[in-house]
């Protein structure tokens, strides 16, 4: 991040996304409280300098949302990740892919607060319209539908978790072939 600041300046679009980036790289290396500080104030610069419904602000508050999540507060993750479902919704609308993550991200999020009946609901239209919008094979509608099968089994609907689950790992295999497995776990299907 040093060289971009020194080229460009701490104010650049440049500089602002590397920021993003380098707070993503901060969480899930475990480095939760130098990506929760680099996410807020990457999201408070983007805020004064862009407003809320820019894309810079968009993933500088996804940043922030996943270290909230990641930190174990889930509640201020739900939070945030209502406030960019709603930014992305405006600014790229409710169907572009970007928006269409972040509703799965909120879906889990829920999830993760106990609310297993919103998670399931939202899951469900996530997953419905990445079929429509992106199509049936799309990688995004294979991991909103692996997602819903999870929550599916939090909502104690075993027979339909099992079955969403083994058509994730069928598409997972024919798109991605061996490469499907680091994030499709077979022990999962076994109920």
């Amino acid at each position: 991040m040093a060289p971009s600041e020194r080229l460009l300046g701490a104010e650049h679009t440049k500089t602002i996304h590397a920021r993003c980036l380098l707070a993503f790289a901060y969480c899930w290396a475990g480095r939760i409280e130098e990506a929760t500080a680099l996410g807020q104030q990457t999201r408070a610069d983007c805020q004064r300098r862009f407003g809320t419904r820019h894309p810079l602000t968009i993933t500088a508050s996804s940043a922030v949302a996943l270290t909230y999540w990641r930190a174990g507060r889930v509640l201020e993750a739900v939070a945030l990740g209502e406030e960019i479902v709603a930014s992305s919704g405006h600014l790229l609308g409710r169907h572009h892919p970007y928006t269409l993550v972040a509703r799965a991200a909120v879906a889990l999020a829920y999830r993760w607060a106990g609310r297993i009946g919103e998670a399931v609901a939202l899951g469900e239209q996530v997953v419905a319209d990445s079929e429509q919008f992106l199509g049936e094979r799309h990688l995004d509608t294979v991991i909103a539908r692996a997602a819903l099968a999870f929550s599916y089994r939090w909502a104690g609907r075993a027979s339909d978790a099992i079955a969403l689950e083994e058509r994730v790992v069928a598409d997972c295999e024919s798109l991605l072939g061996p490469l499907c497995q680091p994030w499709v776990r077979r022990p999962a299907l076994s109920g």
